[in-house]
């Protein structure tokens, strides 16, 4: 085989793809068009070897549909487009490392830390938000949002709040000091009541940390095959006796 004309096939078969993937990898930008020979047949090169590489390298790091639209300006020799996608990746990467940072303190800070309540079965609006230093409108509008639920009591129709309450109250208030908003809180606190506590949190936090982890470095890996295919597509030329597709 020459290594120089390469089938669908054979570049299928490096990434473990189909040949139809092949074909519509390039009909989605993500490969340079092929080249085609006299009788209409698609002719790939190592170009498209490198290209398919970097691609690969890009999604695990960057999605499928980042990874797709970074390879799609390079191929349209937008490169400053394409570092500008890149660039974006990277500051959502490192707001989620910040959300993560501002989660994990709020659980440091509610370690230990035992709510102060008016009676044993629990406390009122007023004297909760004077703990957390908050308006009593807030805690209201948090228990709109499905931040906290308490309950009612059936003499007074006042809202109590249990201990349980408290936590998530506390909880939610550090998260919103970092930057959380509300529709991120509700899910996660519903974790915390799933469980009990917020003692298995520690388990999804620390797999966070190692996801985010492997994603920077597989943004590293993206990177150097990215910039491997940058250097190849400023030294190739089409070749002889055939045409663009």
């Amino acid at each position: 085989m020459n290594e120089s004309r390469l089938r669908p096939v054979d570049l299928a078969r490096e990434q473990g793809l189909s040949t139809q993937a092949i074909r519509n990898y390039e009909e989605a930008g993500i490969l340079p068009p092929a080249e085609r020979t006299p009788s209409g047949y698609r002719v790939y090169t190592g170009l498209h070897v490198s290209a398919l590489r970097a691609f690969a390298a890009l999604a695990p790091a960057h999605g499928h549909q980042t990874a797709t639209a970074i390879m799609r300006a390079v191929n349209e020799d937008a490169v400053e487009d394409a570092l500008a996608v890149i660039d974006d990746s990277h500051l959502q990467l490192r707001d989620d490392r910040r959300t993560l940072i501002a989660v994990e303190q709020a659980l440091r800070d509610l370690t230990g830390a035992e709510p102060v309540v008016s009676r044993a079965a629990g406390t009122f609006v007023g004297p909760l938000a004077r703990q957390l230093g908050i308006k009593p409108a807030t805690l209201r509008k948090w228990e709109r949002a499905g931040v906290v639920r308490p309950a009612r009591d059936r003499a007074t129709g006042y809202r109590v709040y249990t201990p349980a309450d408290v936590r998530d109250a506390r909880l939610a208030h550090q998260l919103r000091r970092g930057g959380y908003l509300l529709e991120h809180i509700a899910p996660l606190l519903d974790q915390v009541r799933a469980a009990g506590g917020v003692a298995p949190l520690e388990a999804m936090l620390a797999d966070w940390r190692d996801r985010l982890a492997w994603r920077a470095r597989a943004m590293l890996s993206g990177a150097a095959a990215l910039d491997a295919y940058l250097s190849e597509r400023a030294t190739t030329r089409p070749s002889p006796g055939l045409r663009r597709a």
